[in-house]
């Protein structure tokens, strides 16, 4: 999820490392577009870098076909997410569990209103990328649950909330995917950080009940 930069060409332009992770972030935003336009399946490699402004030579500099590229998109995109989630989280004050699914909830919310080509990526299209691609979302829900889990052991340590089922961090993690999902597939409601307050009751509802006997 980043935003598209230009290059400086001649004898202004940066160190090629610089260039590379440019001309990658360039191609991630024109692969996050043709993906929300087009679908995954119909998406090619020349789409993609005509969207980027570069020639399918550079793609194949960065990525073997379609699919490598979707599973890196994919994997940028979750650490993004996640990297925002854990900046709310910090940046809260209040110390106090509900505060703090507010914040963190609001961040996740935020950061996918903000990216849009990137979250239908993130979200819908990564489902018909192939099995490679459906183990790299397993292993991001997986990563966000326990992020999930983390934060509630340390509250529950120092006695501020219950302590949660470990089943009951991916129900709050699913429940969310298929929420925003849904959202972008179908436009509703039309702003996806309109889904805050459902995801809040379901999470500090589960909070309320704590651990499953």
């Amino acid at each position: 999820m980043q935003e598209r930069a230009t290059v400086p060409r001649g004898r202004h332009a940066p160190p090629l490392e610089v260039r590379q992770s440019r001309q990658r972030g360039r191609l991630f935003a024109a692969a996050a577009a043709v993906f929300a336009r087009v679908g995954y399946a119909d998406a090619t490699a020349e789409a993609i870098a005509r969207e980027a402004g570069m020639s399918k030579a550079t793609f194949y500099e960065h990525f073997g076909n379609k699919e490598d590229c979707i599973v890196a998109l994919f994997d940028a995109a979750t650490d993004q997410v996640l990297a925002a989630m854990r900046e709310a989280a910090a940046r809260d004050a209040a110390d106090d569990p509900q505060s703090r699914v507010r914040t963190t909830l609001g961040a996740f919310l935020g950061t996918l209103a903000h990216f849009p080509d990137e979250s239908q990526t993130l979200l819908v299209e990564i489902v018909g990328a192939g099995p490679r691609a459906m183990e790299r979302r397993d292993r991001a829900l997986e990563a966000v649950a326990q992020y999930l889990e983390e934060l509630n052991a340390r509250d529950a340590e120092r006695g501020a909330t219950p302590r949660l089922h470990p089943f009951d961090a991916f129900a709050i993690v699913g429940a969310v995917v298929e929420l925003a999902s849904r959202q972008i597939r179908t436009g509703v409601p039309s702003d996806i950080r309109e889904l805050e307050p459902v995801v809040e009751r379901l999470t500090l509802g589960l909070l309320g009940a704590g651990a499953a006997p």
